[in-house]
């Protein structure tokens, strides 16, 4: 399952953002969206768990969920055709 995450604090690397949803299974991949020109998190990344059921339960634990201050925004990753065209 690929999961969103946005609105994290933008000092949360690839590892903190694995740590905070490996709690509720295994983790395959977690990527914190950095810009390009100034190497700085974007406040946003992408999880992706080996289960459906172990993603909805981390989905429903963490969404809105206060880390550094920030409350984390958390919901399935959308196919990028089914986002729209910015």
């Amino acid at each position: 399952m690929n999961i969103y995450v946005g609105n994290m604090p933008y000092s949360t690397d690839d590892n903190e953002l694995e740590n905070i949803f490996k709690e509720f299974g295994e983790v395959t991949s977690a990527k914190v969206i950095m810009d390009r020109e100034t190497g700085r998190s974007k406040g946003f990344g992408f999880i992706e768990m080996t289960s459906q059921e172990d993603g909805q339960r981390a989905i429903e634990a963490l969404e809105g969920k206060e880390v550094d201050g920030r409350n984390l925004r958390v919901n399935e990753a959308k196919p990028k055709t089914e986002r729209g065209n910015r």
